[in-house]
């Protein structure tokens, strides 16, 4: 176990761990959007909210819920290492330094973007997800079974202007940091080519874009338009 230790607590072991939590978390991105789609059926919430209960009380799905939690845990503790240790090795910023010549603004500014992510995922765990496995919202029964309706809270919330704004704000800055995170991932795990990278830049910018705006446009909908 000493040599296991030492290769995943090492700068690369570390962003090895980063590169395959972040694609997994992506993979989560996308099983997330396609549940919230259901808030768009014309059906009072119903699909949404017998959505929510399967999420809730499926024991695999529950089971993933811990994985995806260490998911999380190892991907924002490994980042905070690996800055804290970029910043040791370079304790004086260079003075005549251009890194906007040889370098995309997202990649400068991983650690404000994951900040940013990461205080709107405290607020929307406690808003949602909290209320939805503890209690805290109200029943209702579809075809005479009862289920939290989260559907309802969703809507409430999305009437608040302040909420709104954080959650597209929080989106946008998800969508710079998977632009710059995919294509990284892939570079950190060797499967870097240049017959293939270029498709891989370009499908993580296109996957980046349609999946926040996927997640952006609900609270806009239901803002403007509920």
């Amino acid at each position: 176990m000493n040599w296991f230790t030492k290769t995943f607590s090492s700068t690369v072991g570390r962003k090895i761990i980063m590169s395959i939590t972040g694609l997994f978390l992506c993979s989560f991105l996308v099983v997330h959007l396609i549940g919230n789609l259901q808030l768009f059926k014309n059906d009072g919430g119903e699909a949404f909210n017998v959505y929510s209960h399967f999420m809730g009380t499926n024991p695999i799905i529950r089971t993933m819920e811990i994985v995806l939690l260490l998911g999380f845990v190892f991907h924002i503790y490994d980042a905070l290492v690996l800055t804290r240790r970029n910043k040791a090795a370079r304790p004086v910023g260079y003075v005549n330094n251009h890194p906007e010549e040889n370098s995309t603004w997202s990649s400068r500014n991983m650690g404000l973007l994951g900040t940013v992510i990461l205080v709107f995922l405290i607020i929307h765990l406690w808003n949602f997800f909290v209320p939805a496995r503890f209690g805290g919202l109200e029943p209702i029964v579809v075809e005479n079974v009862e289920y939290d309706n989260l559907y309802i809270k969703v809507v409430q919330s999305f009437q608040i202007w302040w909420y709104v704004l954080i959650y597209v704000i929080a989106m946008v800055a998800l969508a710079y940091h998977l632009i710059h995170g995919f294509q990284s991932a892939f570079q950190t795990l060797g499967l870097d080519h240049k017959k293939y990278t270029p498709f891989i830049q370009k499908f993580g910018v296109a996957f980046s874009i349609i999946v926040c705006l996927g997640f952006a446009i609900i609270p806009l909908y239901f803002f403007f338009l509920v």
